[in-house]
């Protein structure tokens, strides 16, 4: 629950400076973009600061960039139990395909196979609806007939004819898997959810199952179900864990061998310590271990390079308990951690001045840290689709009891920057030009701001009541959640503490963020939605749910209104003090909710603004938006990087390069890191 994605239907928006981006005259123009496809951009990120590391921490970066990608089929088969079989077929029709690649039903065709490889499946990777395909049906029959059966993911004992037979409906019927994830109301989440977490099971069997495991006003409670898929076979329900020896095992036995070796090259004790446990869950399976590994994982503090590998955020799962398999490789960005540590040092003083009940509110804030980081490498739940910022661990009692790590990715935020430069973007949707010039003075500051406040003390912030379920919530705790981490952030945006502070410039710099992200909750974000579609996604309905609550509460005083300009709806923020007046009103309602774990007015407070759509709105701002030609969703290619041996087979380097295209980084990536089998149920 801990992930703060892109707010912004394009780049615009971003931090404080980057200087370790920065490029002479005489250097040759970093390329950013790299393909574009569908609804999607394909971006590039640089690694600035790579070469002058040592080489061991080079190496401990290699060996666990090399653990990233071998889960990469983990979330591929946690995303639909086709997944793998659909990806591999589409692979050897692509690799070995001889007619008319000018053909629509080919164009359309590689389109489909791009798109899976971003979603990490059939289902769009923000929307979580199934893609529809634009080649035939009677083409794919006959490309997979033309391939080698050997080369094709055929059941042993069965034919070439059994595997289209399965995979065809998936692929082309709309009413088979239509959703991903499914969190509307009045539905059984679980069985008419496609991923791949339960199987068999209700909704209500799996809640019940996992109640029976709880202990009353346990003060440490586990994460039950994190790391497994719940089953129902003959009647009887239970758990298939993720583990060596277990469910996706020979996966998980490639990720042990490179952690292996990262723990020789580590920067202390304390990482190697971080990753003997991480090794022992993966072989054990054993929740109690996870807890270990994470409380160890926050308290390791003084190394340069650090980095998430494992079944971590939750959104994957309907009811907000099984996690996805993820990873982000990194190491600090020295400079612009000044901000990030200037926040965590003055976080009791965040916390004490919080507009939440003081019933609320920790008396004692503990192991709050944050930094901006330098990513070397996205894997997982993070890859090609990344987060901007991450506050880890998830667990309500460690956060309480040691505290939780704050990144601001600002590689990854400076390569949308440069990659959105001179769309249309803010010509066609912000209001007025002293508004745009307002955003192009502070917007690249004030929009890291509130990553930073976001994710070191929004989600650092705050307490549950003694007894209170931390998954009381349910299936709208994801979006809860973020919303108060969004409220806690935009808040303090405004205050004079953060002048103060020396964190924006001047009194009117967080403007431009309050703009932005009422623009895009009320707007803009509604480009990445299908017309007719409700909001399902749990960012963007934390979006909309703020910004159309300040809409309604606020129309009596006129603090924020939607004007007409020649035909075009524009929004407009009329009175910046009552804004913050009313996010603190917000945050201190949705604190109480999940304090008090109050989910009937979680629920509702959800399914009133998050979740419908303007439908008149929404066509106007599809039709302007497409006019611009943008993609409303960006991902990324790695970096690829490379061993240095002299004459003795000693390793003298790592080197990083940054030339690889989309589709030959896939292929690659499912010829090396391609362990699971096709079929693992």
């Amino acid at each position: 629950m801990k992930k703060l994605f892109l707010i912004t239907t394009t780049a615009l928006f971003f931090g404080m400076s980057f200087v370790s981006c920065s490029k002479t005259e005489n250097e040759p123009k970093f390329n950013y973009n790299v393909d574009k496809f569908a609804d999607l951009q394909i971006l590039r990120y640089q690694v600035p600061g790579f070469e002058e590391l040592s080489l061991n921490q080079k190496l401990y970066i290699y060996y666990l960039t090399e653990a990233a990608q071998e889960g990469r089929d983990i979330l591929f088969d946690q995303n639909g139990k086709y997944n793998l079989a659909i990806r591999r077929t589409l692979e050897a029709v692509y690799q070995n395909y001889n007619g008319d690649k000018e053909s629509a039903d080919y164009k359309e065709f590689v389109v489909y196979l791009k798109r899976i490889w971003f979603s990490n499946g059939i289902h769009h990777h923000y929307a979580a609806d199934k893609f529809v395909p634009g080649f035939s049906q009677e083409f794919f029959v006959e490309q997979v007939k033309a391939v080698d059966p050997t080369l094709l993911p055929v059941k042993e004992g069965e034919t070439v004819d059994n595997l289209i037979a399965e995979l065809t409906p998936v692929i082309f019927d709309k009413e088979v898997m239509p959703k991903r994830i499914n969190l509307a109301a009045g539905y059984d989440l679980v069985q008419t959810s496609a991923g791949n977490y339960y199987d068999g099971v209700t909704q209500k069997e799996a809640e019940d199952f996992y109640a029976k495991m709880r202990k009353p006003n346990d003060n440490q409670p586990i994460s039950y179900g994190l790391n497994s898929r719940l089953v129902k076979r003959d009647g009887k329900i239970y758990e298939e864990v993720y583990k060596v020896g277990g469910r996706y095992s020979k996966a998980l036995e490639r990720i042990v061998y490179w952690l292996e070796l990262a723990k020789g090259v580590a920067e202390n004790d304390e990482q190697r310590n971080v990753i003997d446990l991480l090794i022992e869950f993966n072989k054990t399976g054993d929740l109690k271990t996870f807890d270990e590994y994470a409380v160890a994982w926050v308290q390791e503090l003084t190394g340069n390079v650090d980095f998430i590998c494992g079944f971590t955020e939750v959104y994957g799962d309907p009811l907000g308990m099984k996690a996805s398999w993820e990873a982000s490789i990194n190491f600090k960005n020295v400079e612009a951690s000044s901000r990030t540590e200037t926040i965590s040092a003055n976080a009791q003083w965040f916390e004490d001045n919080s507009p939440i009940d003081s019933r609320f509110k920790k008396e004692t804030v503990k192991g709050v840290t944050a930094k901006v980081i330098t990513v070397a490498m996205l894997g997982g739940d993070c890859y090609p689709s990344t987060p901007i910022g991450i506050n880890l661990p998830n667990a309500d009692w460690i956060r309480r009891d040691y505290g939780s790590k704050s990144v601001t990715i600002e590689n990854i935020t400076y390569a949308y920057d440069q990659a959105a430069l001179g769309n249309g973007f803010k010509e066609e949707f912000v209001i007025d030009e002293p508004t745009r010039e307002l955003m192009n003075k502070y917007g690249f500051a004030s929009d890291n701001l509130h990553t930073d406040l976001h994710e070191c003390l929004g989600h650092g912030s705050g307490k549950l009541l003694p007894g209170v379920d931390s998954d009381a919530l349910k299936a709208y705790a994801s979006t809860l959640e973020e919303t108060r981490a969004d409220l806690f952030a935009m808040y303090y945006m405004a205050d004079d503490k953060i002048i103060e502070l020396g964190l924006l410039p001047n009194e009117d710099a967080y403007k431009s963020n309050y703009y932005s992200y009422i623009m895009n909750g009320l707007m803009t974000q509604l480009t990445r939605i299908e017309l007719g579609n409700d909001i399902e996604e749990s960012h963007m309905r934390n979006r909309q749910l703020i910004a159309k609550w300040c809409l309604e509460n606020g129309a009596e005083d006129n603090v924020i209104s939607i004007e007409k300009i020649d035909g075009k709806s524009y929004v407009k923020i009329n009175d910046y003090d009552k804004l913050r007046a009313l996010f603190g009103k917000l945050l201190a309602e949705v604190q109480r909710i999940k304090s008090e774990g109050d989910y009937e007015a979680g629920k509702a407070l959800v399914e009133k603004y998050a979740v419908k759509v303007d439908i008149e709105l929404h066509k106007e701002v599809l039709a302007r938006y497409k006019k611009l030609n943008l993609a409303p969703y960006k991902g990324f290619v790695n970096p690829k990087y490379s061993l240095v041996e002299d004459e003795n087979g000693m390793v003298t380097d790592v080197t990083v390069t940054y030339n690889e295209e989309y589709d030959e980084q896939m292929l690659r990536y499912s010829k090396d890191y391609s362990a699971l089998d096709t079929y693992n149920d």
